[in-house]
């Protein structure tokens, strides 16, 4: 018999040792694949079950375990303010108001926008959500005469008539001469803003809106999935599956904007009443200042998308939270249609039936403190991110270039020490004295962001929310379903996980 030689001894234990542990790990990895991973998912949707559903029928308003559980324990363990590292990159969470404010007013550029990657600018556009300095001035000239309180008011009327003929369809789906009926809002919700969005903001009817709206679902998909995926330098390039599609799609959204462009620049000379002919009218009296002071072309596009995802995408889950709250909450439900009843008078669903105009839901108080309340336990980004451009000094803390900056919005709306010991409950009466005399800081309520690059769109989403709400209230009651699960889920902006089934009840 042979006989291993002494030096193979050690080479050969080496080797055994090395095919255990990747034989081990392979098994570790399969296990957690196929069993464990599956599991906690489940666990995580909260679809899982029945029993699961059970368990999460509760009205708990604390999303942060669900979108934000690393800082939530992070912030437990090392405070309000801590640094975690990406990859090579240090990322300071900013739990401090006084910080978050020195962060989002600084007008040096020192805190700018970070490279949101193709996947993400496909979907939205580089226009005032991304840009920073000069051209951020310059698109924000030509934009804001678009957003003007008084512009606003004018497209009421078209949001109110969007809202009718979604109410009416989704009344309509009961068998006949039943009262109640049960609805997936969230849906609903979706197609009613797209529809708004189609007509205030580009003139055309839903079916045209309908396209971008569907490419830019699927881009959102598409820009979700590479989030926690390693960027490459130039991998975007790479023919893969998922690049190809997502050029196609953006191709696509590219044209039918640019058919929308032209076909009002074909109309130019006639009074603008969309957004589109607002913002057109306004480039070209700012063109006349020379080309630095207006937009292109290709600048134009990426603001209509900005607009089309912004104006929809935001607008349909204020409107899904909202009803959950007041489906949840039937005591506010109650004093939100008395004064809908009392300053925009009743509605019989019919096409002789009054809409409420600009001036009416500006006396809406109560349902503007709803709304804000459920901006704060339910807005739309869970966290802000920003990118150091130099090195600073931010409330005492010296921070490094390249350093990102994360604002945990989430946390932020759920600050006792700031909001009150009522913080995680349900209580619009809290702006009760305006928005900025709801907490111990001015400003708190971050879901516009704050400062000179607050959200140009705030007026136009509150303003479609009051008239959509206004519309529901006085023709129906309403209560979430039974089935309904708690499960908030953040897709780019926080929506319900499983849906918003809603049994409405025709009121008489």
């Amino acid at each position: 018999m042979a006989t291993m030689d002494a030096s193979t001894g050690p080479a050969v234990a080496v080797a055994v040792a090395v095919v255990v542990v990747l034989v081990s790990t392979w098994l570790w990895s399969t296990v957690a694949q196929l069993v464990w991973r599956p599991g906690s998912a489940a666990r995580r949707t909260g679809c899982s079950s029945a029993a699961t559903a059970r368990r999460r029928r509760c009205c708990c308003h604390d999303i942060v375990p669900r979108v934000m559980p690393h800082y939530r324990a992070w912030m437990s363990r090392y405070g309000k303010v801590l640094v975690s590292w990406g990859g090579a990159t240090p990322a300071l969470c900013v739990g401090e108001y006084g910080m978050v404010r020195q962060i989002l007013a600084d007008r040096t550029g020192l805190y700018g926008k970070p490279d949101p990657g193709p996947a993400l600018l496909a979907l939205i556009g580089k226009g005032l959500v991304f840009i920073d300095g000069d051209d951020w001035a310059r698109h924000r000239r030509v934009v804001h005469p678009a957003f003007t309180m008084d512009k606003l008011k004018m497209m009421t009327k078209t949001m109110a008539e969007c809202a009718r003929e979604v109410i009416r369809a989704g009344g309509t789906e009961s068998p006949a001469g039943e009262r109640r009926v049960q609805v997936e809002v969230g849906q609903q919700f979706q197609e009613l803003t797209a529809d708004v969005i189609s007509h205030t903001a580009f003139g055309s009817s839903y079916q045209d809106g309908k396209e971008v709206f569907l490419a830019q679902r699927e881009l959102q998909a598409i820009a979700i999935s590479t989030f926690n995926s390693v960027r490459f330098p130039g991998f975007q390039y790479i023919p893969t599956k998922r690049n190809m599609r997502r050029r196609q799609l953006e191709k696509k959204v590219r044209g039918m904007l640019m058919a929308m462009i032209r076909e009002r620049q074909v109309a130019a000379g006639k009074e603008a009443r969309d957004l589109l002919g607002l913002m057109l009218e306004a480039n070209a009296a700012c063109g006349n200042g020379g080309a630095t002071t207006s937009m292109t072309l290709d600048e134009i596009i990426d603001e209509c998308k900005t607009f089309f995802f912004a104006g929809h995408d935001t607008t349909s889950h204020l409107l899904t939270w909202a009803m959950f709250l007041l489906g949840t909450h039937p005591e506010w439900q109650e004093r939100l249609r008395e004064e809908v009843l009392r300053e925009c008078g009743g509605g019989g669903g019919g096409d002789t039936e009054a809409l409420p105009n600009g001036d009416a839901l500006s006396k809406l108080k109560l349902m503007t403190m709803v709304l804000y309340e459920t901006l704060r336990l339910y807005g739309p980004v869970s966290q802000i991110a920003r990118k150091v451009t130099a090195d600073a000094d931010l409330g005492g803390v010296r921070v490094p270039k390249g350093t990102t900056a994360i604002i945990p919005v989430a946390i932020l709306h759920r600050d006792v020490d700031v909001w009150g010991a009522d913080a995680g409950e349900f209580n619009p009466l809290r702006f009760r004295d305006g928005v900025n005399r709801a907490a111990t800081h001015a400003g708190a309520l971050l879901t516009f962001s704050l400062g000179h690059r607050s959200c140009i769109g705030q007026d136009f989403a509150m303003m479609e929310a009051k008239a959509t709400l206004a519309m529901v209230l006085r023709r129906f009651a309403f209560e979430v379903a039974p089935e309904y699960v708690h499960a908030p889920l953040d897709f780019l902006t926080l929506q319900p996980k499983c849906g918003l089934p809603v049994v409405l009840q025709l009121l008489d």
